[in-house]
């Protein structure tokens, strides 16, 4: 027990606190998430993406080899999503709401310092490849599916040409490929920014959990925490021995998938109106209820 209280406080509680001094913040001054996460969305983020791609040296079979392992489990979870939301009848909105919660995991601003912390800068190498493939999945089929809560497959596909991210993705794939320098200055500005990233998107984390709504979604709530915090990573155990998963790399992809529901969900949901107050609750409650899982889970990995 002793064992599982350090994995807590060294671990997750540093997490925790930083979500906590947001969700204060936003109580006491009134601050709108949404201006928050429109400035995380549109500045830190591409920085930060560009500078993750950039900045990793894993050779091209690790990075194929993650890449393929949170695209497999992306595609397992979904259809397991599908089924359990049909089989509850879940309305169109909802139903694409709880699709964005449990395929899309906070990989990022969770995930990335648990490795860190947990496993060391090797697994947090290999976590960057898996949150890269999330993000893009997320920039990508994350905003088709939170549109076609509220318009055609059509419409959705357009809106990819709206997210910065995706022209940070083919700025940083030109940089490697054709071994660009950037200007001392430029350079400064995006790394700055991109070391902002991770605290910013913990506290806008905070300021989002306090718009949650539980009473209205016990159902669809229940049904995403369960596959987002058990199901997906009792899976990933499975699927990272089938893509020859081992040590750090292995480590990773498993807690990786293991992530709570991702804030860049609620982002999602409140651009494209897909039931945001449901998508916040599950955020909040998979975020709550994730030490219970994840200490655990590292303690096996371990």
């Amino acid at each position: 027990m002793s064992e599982l209280v350090g994995l807590f406080i060294d671990n997750l509680l540093p997490i925790f606190l930083i979500a906590g001094a947001g969700f204060l913040l936003g109580k006491k001054l009134e601050i709108n998430p949404r201006s928050v996460s429109r400035v995380t969305y549109y500045i830190f983020s591409p920085c930060f993406i560009f500078t993750l791609i950039t900045s990793n040296h894993l050779n091209n079979n690790d990075i194929l080899r993650m890449a393929g392992f949170a695209c497999a489990m992306a595609l397992i979870v979904g259809v397991i999503t599908w089924g359990a939301a049909l089989a509850l009848k879940l309305q169109r909105q909802l139903l694409v709401a709880v699709l964005l919660t449990t395929l899309f995991m906070n990989a990022g601003n969770y995930g990335l310092p648990l490795n860190l912390f947990a496993f060391g800068e090797e697994a947090m190498a290999h976590a960057s490849i898996y949150f890269i493939t999330m993000f893009v999945l997320t920039n990508s089929v994350g905003i088709v599916i939170a549109s076609m809560g509220s318009s055609g497959f059509l419409t959705a596909l357009t809106n990819l040409l709206k997210i910065p991210m995706v022209y940070a993705l083919i700025l940083a794939f030109l940089y490697n490929r054709l071994n660009w320098e950037l200007p001392l200055p430029i350079a400064r500005t995006v790394d700055l920014l991109a070391r902002a990233t991770i605290p910013c998107m913990l506290v806008l984390l905070g300021l989002q959990l306090q718009g949650a709504n539980w009473k209205a979604y016990r159902a669809a709530l229940a049904l995403s925490g369960a596959i987002r915090l058990v199901v997906a990573p009792l899976i990933a155990i499975g699927v990272s021995t089938a893509f020859g998963l081992q040590g750090a790399a292995r480590q990773a992809g498993i807690v990786e998938t293991a992530m709570p529901s991702a804030v860049l969900a609620t982002i999602l949901a409140t651009e494209y109106d897909a039931q945001p107050n449901f998508v916040t609750a599950a955020v909040f409650t998979s975020t709550l209820l994730s030490p219970l899982t994840l200490t655990p889970l590292l303690a096996y990995l371990s």
